[in-house]
């Protein structure tokens, strides 16, 4: 099949570092890593699982603060609860995305729901890091939580290929979704023999992760295997992606870069060395909040603070 013009050829493939994290779940992290500190306008992307867990295995991320980003939360499978401390709350089920943009500070929990660590089950998600422009580090914290029902999701013409549109636009069909960065977040699932041209625009970073099966990716066609990221050359405004025989499962992140010094301490992303230490002593001295005790489980998508507005 003909490679259209200016489609972006793959720079280079980074593969996932496996590890623990909270309170010591799996996790595969594509980056940063020893290759790259981070990818403007993105700082981290965690793959959560996938864990098939025993009745009282499953375990998330306690109570920790963060400022100066925005994390996404994209769950696969099973179910997360969140608590803050501006008093939000609620429930993330398969397919949903919160939207969470931290600005001048919050303390924040996610942890699996009372169900699954009851039962057990199966848990699967992504969290990606978005930093946020230094002019609007400090902004007010702010929620958008994203049912799966109201992502939108597009089949290519031959029905080999869909694609969820967390952010941005594809195939003709845009995403409400409201960002501070200009990105494009799609979730892109290929059949055998499936195939999509995605417009890129010039002058924006563009990865790709791959989480199930294979993929050939960019101009040249390079296989990526389950659990590697491909970074595109800034070389087009199109990005090919096709199934290497099977089905695949791809993470399609691209963003404008904001082109400012990026200095990350633990769960605070800022601009400076001062901007760190004050968050820090910030967040000693309580000033981010603390997470009440939860008194019953929350409602889905339950609105207790101007923080969600």
């Amino acid at each position: 099949m003909t490679i259209p013009a200016g489609s972006r050829s793959v720079r280079m493939v980074l593969p996932a570092w496996h590890g623990l994290e909270g309170a010591g779940f799996e996790v595969r992290r594509p980056f940063p890593g020893r290759a790259v500190a981070h990818l403007d306008p993105f700082v981290l992307l965690d793959e959560m699982g996938p864990t098939d867990n025993a009745p009282g295995e499953a375990v998330g991320a306690p109570d920790h603060p963060h400022r100066g980003f925005e994390t996404v939360t994209y769950l696969l499978d099973g179910e997360l609860e969140h608590r803050d401390s501006w008093g939000n709350a609620g429930r993330l089920r398969p397919g949903d995305v919160q939207w969470m943009t931290a600005g001048a500070g919050v303390v924040h929990s996610e942890l699996p729901a009372p169900r699954i660590v009851r039962d057990g089950g199966r848990m699967h998600g992504f969290q990606l890091w978005v930093n946020l422009p230094r002019s609007e580090k400090l902004t007010p914290p702010r929620y958008q939580d994203l049912r799966a029902v109201g992502i939108p999701a597009v089949r290519s013409g031959d029905g080999r290929a869909e694609v969820r549109i967390v952010a941005g636009e594809a195939l003709g069909v845009h995403a409400g979704t409201r960002t501070h960065t200009p990105i494009l977040y799609l979730h892109v699932s290929l059949a055998p023999g499936g195939r999509i041209e995605q417009p890129v625009p010039r002058g924006w970073n563009v990865l790709v992760y791959v989480f199930g099966g294979r993929a050939r990716i960019g101009r040249d066609l390079r296989v990526v295997p389950d659990g590697d990221l491909a970074v595109l050359a800034k070389d087009g405004d199109a990005l090919v992606l096709e199934s290497d025989g099977g089905r695949a499962e791809l993470l399609v992140l691209a963003g404008e870069p904001l082109g400012e010094p990026v200095l990350q301490y633990g769960p605070f992303v800022m601009s400076t060395e001062e901007e760190i230490l004050q968050a820090i002593e910030d967040y000693r001295a309580g000033r981010m909040g603390e997470i009440a005790p939860a008194l019953s489980p929350p409602p889905v998508g339950s609105r207790l603070s101007p923080a969600a507005a």
